[in-house]
């Protein structure tokens, strides 16, 4: 008999389908310069919750005095809303996409089908054995796979975030170095400030960039996002440099292919906490990705000690 779910390994499978993947299916469906719709990411975590809800109604919450099915459907239905909240809440302020959403009809259409989904849940968690078996090392496996998986969408959903919610495009160029640019290395700038150096079509989105006169390299982005640009050329921000005066800067860029060019813009105007999360260390972007696997792999060592205290106090702690 199949065993039933655990809450490590549903909450890592919910924050999958309702965070990254709206964004990785709409980049693999869509051609590069359309912009996804805010509606469209809503829909993901809006049908998930009825899924969400069933496996958490299987487990048959009980306490004594209190009828299971009460228990189990207003139990499993509360915790989907308040998850529901969550991919809800990264859309509107984390990453904002393109258009309008009615945030009080997704919040209520999920909340409708969890408590279908809970009621079904409910039915079918009788077919599901008791959990109280000591959990196979296959969990390892798993929440390794997870740790991984979540590492590479975290970085993934942070850039392609960050493409959708950038406001305007194309962004306006001052010149550049490399084939692409005319202007030999050299680029005119309006006034003071920051500037984004992009890289153009296929080049190294992690070179090494100096402007003559200004102190220390260009400032790298961690997570460059592309897709800039429009037919002619698309571009990724790479990094930003800052010069103290209006005129003319020379740029130096180097990379793997001699052949690269790079160009500099205005700093792209990225919407939403997305725009500083490019900037943080990779490192951490991916340790946040992996939280979910951590949860699995520790929920297996933990069933798994467990099951040994018992089979040294004379319970049965076979695995099976």
């Amino acid at each position: 008999m199949t065993e039933r779910p655990r809450l490590p390994g549903v909450l890592a499978a919910w924050f999958l389908a309702t965070v990254p993947a709206p964004l990785v299916w709409f980049e693999w469906t869509h051609r590069w310069e359309e912009d996804q719709q805010l509606a469209s990411a809503l829909w993901w975590p809006v049908l998930a919750s009825p899924v969400l809800a069933g496996l958490l109604a299987a487990g048959r919450l009980r306490r004594p005095g209190v009828p299971g099915l009460p228990l189990a459907v207003a139990g499993s239905t509360l915790v989907t809303v308040v998850l529901l909240a969550g991919p809800l809440a990264f859309f509107r302020w984390v990453v904002p996409l393109t258009g309008e959403a009615r945030w009080g009809r997704a919040l209520l259409g999920g909340l409708a089908l969890a408590v279908v989904g809970a009621l079904l849940g409910y039915a079918a968690g009788g077919r599901f054995p008791r959990a109280d078996r000591p959990a196979p090392r296959r969990g390892y496996l798993i929440g390794g796979l997870a740790v991984l998986l979540g590492a590479v969408l975290a970085q993934t959903t942070v850039r392609l975030g960050a493409e959708g919610s950038t406001v305007g495009q194309p962004p306006t160029e001052y010149g550049g170095v490399g084939p692409y640019a005319t202007s030999a290395g050299r680029f005119t700038v309006p006034a003071a400030g920051a500037y984004a150096i992009f890289s153009v079509g296929f080049a190294s989105t992690d070179p090494e960039c100096r402007v003559d006169g200004v102190g220390g390299a260009a400032e790298p982005v961690s997570v460059p996002p592309g897709d800039y640009g429009g037919d002619a050329a698309s571009y990724a921000w790479v990094a930003t440099v800052r010069v103290p005066a209006a005129g003319v800067w020379t740029l130096d860029c180097r990379g793997p292919d001699a052949e690269a060019s790079y160009v500099v813009g205005d700093v792209p105007d990225i919407r939403g906490a997305v725009g500083s999360l490019i900037h943080w260390p990779v490192g951490l972007i991916w340790l946040v990705g992996a939280l979910p696997g951590l949860l699995i792999v520790g929920e297996t060592a933990r069933r798994r000690a467990a099951a040994g205290a018992r089979a040294t106090a004379g319970g049965d702690g076979r695995e099976r």
